[in-house]
């Protein structure tokens, strides 16, 4: 019924710190209501419901990224299952979530390791464009101090001495100007746990409420947050069209909507489904099948985005793995609980939360088959469904992460799954570096940064500009340091080195860029010191 408690012991910065597992609990039950327990591919390349098969698809989802570059502006609204942006053009959330606000370290996890800012960049590079981040109620106390963080060699020196909202504010900022979109996603109650309904004896309807409007207040006019998810994984007793207001949470999400968009009527409100519609139960959060009888009526029109959960045997067993059509079943149990609510032109829906381990073969069928429902980039572009995958920190128990131990390395076999439904970054609020070059050939520069140097080591990200008339193919990107310095890591680019000499050539998935896009790849080296080298880009 709920996710591993705690999943092991991380390292602090002076000591060792025992950090808490930030997801949330996940409800699992049989289609016959009986509850279960826990919390979740290989190569790059196209997916199908058996597995992953080549790299075909790489170099379209590249071009449609390219093409769509200047999508995303402004706040979003919706029309039918769509989420538009401002001037009305379509997008696509392809996000990932960074939890630890909900938790008792009071800030999003991984800053024991590492700069947020160069975790953000390595977000980007890797190709999400959305983070979900996700907080509890305690967030808003004055006794609340964020723990954890570690401020030696300059990570992280401007969070020092802020509160927990504070420091939120820093990461909006900066993942607005990389041209990541937030969406905050109100977790649990308080840091001991997630709550089946939307209040507790601790934390009444009224609280909730209120935090959601200051929530709402403090990020208007900055839209970088385009959202809320006003309460994640409803699960028994929580109803959907019921009619009781203690327990009803389709009422409960109306009125926390109207709630916040009273404050900032541009903000989508996203709304998760309960476990059990009906006598048919499923994951927490993960099923919507009353939508269609009792939809989510708002103040203001087209701001509903419907948020399904879904997870693996990482998490939790369902009478659907162990069909003898698994996965050939699977997109009509996903028709089922949340997928007509897209096909039938109803509202967008957007997966908040989906991962596994990928230890056992039923697993990755399950993330290809699903990755496959959510419909290819470079098909459908933005016509699609949305997602943010569960997660980024590694220490989520039963599912692991994206970054793998160190808070550095990438599972480039989990990562790869997902490349096929990734999409278009949005445009920044910041500028970018770069300049030189022009005119009717194919012209690049490209822009160092350290991102964090602690001594001993050192994570950089490199922006590389399409400074010509003529879209790029590809790209490669050079420098030389002075010093003993070595890659240890790239993330977005593959390299060479050859004594003090790097060589940094784009990878499948971007080598395309429009003229004027950029893109950017990311590393990390060591030791550290060694400054900013001058850098060259050649194009094609």
């Amino acid at each position: 019924m709920f996710r591993n408690s705690l999943r092991r012991v991380l390292c602090g910065v002076a000591a060792a710190l025992l950090i808490p597992l930030g997801a949330g609990f996940a409800g699992a039950a049989t289609e016959s209501g009986a509850v279960t327990a826990s919390r979740s591919v290989t190569d790059f390349g196209a997916v199908t419901a058996s597995g992953v098969s080549g790299v075909s698809g790489v170099s379209d989802a590249a071009g449609v990224r390219a093409a769509a570059a200047d999508a995303g502006a402004g706040y979003w609204h919706t029309s039918g299952r769509q989420i538009l942006d401002a001037a009305g053009q379509p997008v696509r959330i392809a996000g990932i979530n960074w939890f630890g606000f909900e938790t008792g370290n009071y800030v999003v996890h991984g800053l024991w390791s590492r700069d947020y800012k160069s975790m953000i960049d390595q977000m980007k590079s890797l190709g999400y464009n959305t983070i979900r981040i996700p907080y509890s109620d305690d967030m808003f106390k004055s006794s609340t101090v964020p723990n954890s963080i570690d401020f030696s060699s300059g990570k992280n020196a401007d969070l020092q001495g802020l509160n927990s909202l504070q420091i939120l504010d820093k990461l909006v900022s900066y993942a607005g100007q990389d041209g990541l979109k937030v969406i905050l996603d109100r977790h649990r109650p308080d840091a001991g746990g997630q709550s089946a309904l939307w209040y507790t004896a601790a934390v009444p309807e009224s609280t909730w409420i209120a935090n959601l409007k200051s929530l709402a207040a403090r990020y208007k006019g900055q839209d970088a947050v385009v959202g809320i998810d006003l309460h994640n994984e409803p699960h028994d007793p929580a109803c959907w069209g019921c009619g009781d207001m203690a327990t009803d949470w389709r009422l409960a999400a109306q009125r926390a909507g109207n709630a916040v968009l009273s404050v900032n009527p541009a903000l989508l409100i996203f709304v998760e489904g309960v476990q059990t519609f009906n006598g048919v139960s499923g994951w927490w959060g993960g099923n919507l099948m009353g939508v269609g009888q009792y939809p989510v009526q708002l103040d203001v029109a087209n701001r509903v985005v419907y948020s399904a959960h879904d997870y693996a045997t990482s998490v939790a067993q369902q009478s659907w793995f162990s069909d003898p059509a698994f996965p050939a079943n699977m997109p009509g149990i996903w028709d089922k609980y949340w997928g007509y609510i897209f096909k039938q032109n109803i509202a967008p829906v957007w997966v908040g939360e989906f991962g596994t381990t990928l230890q056992a073969t039923v697993d990755q069928k399950w993330l290809a088959a699903l990755v496959s429902y959510l419909r290819p980039t470079s098909t459908y572009g933005s016509d699609s469904f949305h997602w943010t995958f569960w997660s980024w920190n590694p220490n989520s128990g039963d599912t692991g992460g994206i970054l793998k131990d160190d808070w550095q390395s990438v599972d480039t076999v989990k990562d790869g799954y997902l490349t096929s439904v990734k999409a278009p970054g949005f445009p920044g609020t910041g500028g970018g570096g770069g300049g030189g070059g022009g005119g009717g050939t194919a012209a690049c520069s490209a822009a160092y940064t350290v991102s964090s140097d602690w001594g001993g080591g050192f994570n950089a990200e490199v922006k590389v500009t399409n400074t010509g008339t003529t879209a790029l193919s590809s790209w490669r990107v050079t420098w030389s340091w002075s010093g003993a310095q070595r890659v240890t890591s790239m993330w977005n680019a593959s390299y060479t080195q050859s004594g003090g000499t790097v060589t940094a050539s784009n990878a499948a998935h971007n080598g395309t860029v429009a003229a004027g896009g950029s893109t950017s790849f990311g590393f990390g080296g060591a030791p550290g010191g060694g400054g900013v080298p001058s850098v060259t880009c050649t194009a094609s």
